[in-house]
């Protein structure tokens, strides 16, 4: 199989990622799911890392499975506590009564419960952060309350099943949230890298998530290489084979971290801020500019923001917003200061026909953010709109694809800001 996937943007949707299906070792299969859910045979039965992410999805994984083994599932892993991998779970229970089989034991790391039962208060935040991420239109989401099913057993660091002449070891490997764990067959030489291994950067300071440590993430990688896995399965595509190409992947790739944290710390220590970092940075080639690498779904300037907002507070250094007037009464205040409003959107739109949209974006703003329904306000909603849907085109990241995406079609809905609230 190729070393690695090259993929573009346009699939960079984790449900549409390509996922490798069939069978990546003897015993050793990938029969669908959210990414590569793996099946294991032993002779206890089968060990299924990872469910599914709808009961449809399921019971496809389920059929390809029978089409190779009748033997019992035995114990069911989540791989991370991200809603999507595990939704189905309760369709393979239910397919283990049907068969007349034992109940599959459900392990997890012991921080997904506490995830879960954070998911669970925040559950409207974190429905609404789906609609955004993937362009879920408004209030769909609610249709579909967050369900989860606890596991039955957890552990900390790591927890070894032992199974005839089977080895399988779940090791704890925090990464892209802190329960993340992964698949070690020390016999084969094969590793499931989980959330922790992906076919682009690392998803550290996606905009709408809680901090996720890059430095923590790097850690857990030089102890995957330290593993000195043959055969790598990523969380999504294709596996990667050979002892050298896996080592480079890892080790480069928590290289790539840690000079990101090291080169934001050190424009911290002069006082600068965040978005003056960003257009400070020059980021080596030799480390980002690799297949593994590239900004299908994270984004080197997402891990930037985390690394900032993981050593500093809120405030962004502006007092004007330490204790901000309410969003409608500033936006009024700044349209009724404004002479000539057909000016500010003729010169937005000079900025945009000269390709420089970003820019536009910030000037449209002056009028879009203004509450009511004046002519000028109102074209200048719009216009903003047709930017966000311009830089959608322009970035290679699916979160800022989407994320200018559903905020273009709220701010045509009437929203001032992607908030969902007016």
């Amino acid at each position: 199989m190729p070393a690695h996937a090259k993929m573009d943007a346009s699939r960079a949707n984790p449900a549409t990622f390509p996922s490798f299906l069939g069978t990546l070792a003897p015993g050793v299969h990938v029969v669908g799911g959210m990414g590569n859910a793996l099946s294991v045979e032993t002779e206890r039965g089968v060990f299924q890392l990872d469910t599914g992410v709808s009961s449809k999805q399921a019971s496809k994984m389920i059929a390809r499975l029978r089409e190779i083994t009748e033997a019992p599932v035995f114990a069911i892993a989540y791989s991370h506590g991200h809603l999507g991998y595990n939704n189905a779970v309760e369709t393979w229970l239910e397919d283990a009564a049907k068969r007349g089989d034992p109940p599959p034991r459900v392990i997890a790391h012991e921080n997904l419960v506490r995830r879960w039962r954070r998911y669970r208060e925040t559950e409207g935040l974190q429905n609404y952060f789906v609609e955004l991420q993937f362009r879920v239109p408004r209030g769909m989401m609610a249709k579909q309350p967050i369900q989860t099913h606890m596991p039955d057993e957890t552990f900390r660091d790591a927890l070894t099943l032992t199974v005839g002449e089977r080895t399988l070891q779940l090791l704890w490997a925090p990464s892209e949230t802190d329960d993340a764990i992964v698949l070690w067959m020390p016999e084969e030489k094969l590793l499931y890298g989980g959330a922790a291994v992906t076919p682009s950067i690392p998803n550290v300071g996606t905009p709408l998530r809680s901090l996720r440590d890059p430095v923590r993430w790097a850690d857990t990688l030089d102890r995957l290489a330290a593993l000195g896995a043959e055969l790598l399965v990523m969380e999504f595509g294709p596996a990667i084979e050979g002892r050298e190409r896996i080592q480079e992947i890892l080790t480069k790739t928590s290289a790539a971290l840690r000079w990101l944290r090291e080169n934001v710390v050190e424009r911290l220590n002069r006082g600068m801020g965040a978005v003056e970092i960003l257009h400070d940075l020059d980021y080596p080639k030799a480390l980002f500019d690799q297949p593994w690498m590239q900004p299908l779904y994270g984004d080197p300037d997402y891990i930037v923001r985390d690394i900032f907002r993981a050593e500093t507070g809120w405030w962004d250094r502006n007092p004007t917003n330490l204790h901000p007037a309410h969003p409608d009464e500033a936006g009024a205040a700044v349209l009724a200061a404004i002479r000539d409003r057909s000016a500010v959107l003729e010169h937005a739109r000079s900025l945009a026909d000269a390709g420089k949209t970003q820019l536009a974006l910030h000037v449209v703003d002056v009028l879009a953010l203004a509450p009511g329904d004046d002519p000028d306000v109102v074209a200048a909603r719009k216009f903003k709109a047709e930017l966000c849907r311009t830089l959608a085109e322009d970035v290679r990241s699916f979160v800022s694809q989407s994320l200018y995406v559903s905020s273009a079609r709220l701010i045509e809905d009437g929203s001032l800001l992607p908030t969902g609230v007016r």
